[in-house]
């Protein structure tokens, strides 16, 4: 296969790439999609036979039922202009696994941490998986749809307040703010739990 830096058309890509993957080109970025059978076999593909030798980023997207979208954003740097390609595989929820691009593109090993430790996707082969950014003892994977946005409940917002607010309980009767969607009731969840009255309606 030709490295040439010349884009190919979604169609040729994608049979460069392997029978099984399928290609469309949107907001100017050519995605490819293919099976998670076949991560490492395309991932080499998009290496060796596309020149694309730079892994820029790896992530996932949680898809909720339809489990998570892994992405790996690959580029051909070389002479002549940019080109860009991203591919991307799709894991269920209930087994969250895809062997490591470790072998293909070494520098996924930091980014394979970080979407393990963010989303819970794992990846078999991985040489050191353990946590990156988040402090010893973290329970849960923020970046999924169903973590808890606590932020509010750990720490009072530090804006403007309304009369009589303070930075401590509220005094007995006191009247209680509406909550913003995905903030959970403080009464139910964190620090004040049981403390508090009924959140309005």
């Amino acid at each position: 296969m030709s490295t040439s830096s010349a884009p190919l058309p979604p169609e040729e890509t994608a049979a460069a790439i392997g029978p099984w993957a399928t290609a469309s080109d949107a907001y100017e970025l050519l995605t490819v999609d293919v099976p998670a059978e076949h991560w490492i076999e395309a991932l080499t593909a998009c290496r060796d036979g596309l020149g694309l030798a730079y892994l820029d980023w790896l992530s996932a997207v949680d898809e909720l039922a339809e489990g998570f979208s892994v992405c790996a954003h690959l580029v051909h740097a070389g002479a002549g202009p940019t080109r860009r390609l991203l591919l991307r595989t799709r894991v269920p929820r209930d087994a969250a696994t895809l062997p490591t691009a470790v072998p293909v593109y070494a520098g996924a090993a930091w980014h394979e941490r970080e979407t393990y430790e963010m989303f819970g996707v794992g990846f078999e082969g991985h040489p050191h998986l353990v946590p990156l950014l988040l402090p010893d003892g973290f329970e849960g994977h923020p970046l999924r749809k169903e973590f808890v946005l606590a932020a509010r409940v750990a720490k009072a917002w530090p804006g403007a307040k309304e009369p009589g607010e303070s930075d401590h309980a509220p005094a007995e009767g006191a009247r209680r703010r509406m909550l913003p969607p995905g903030v959970p009731d403080p009464n139910e969840w964190g620090p004040l739990k049981g403390t508090l009255p009924p959140a309005p309606e």
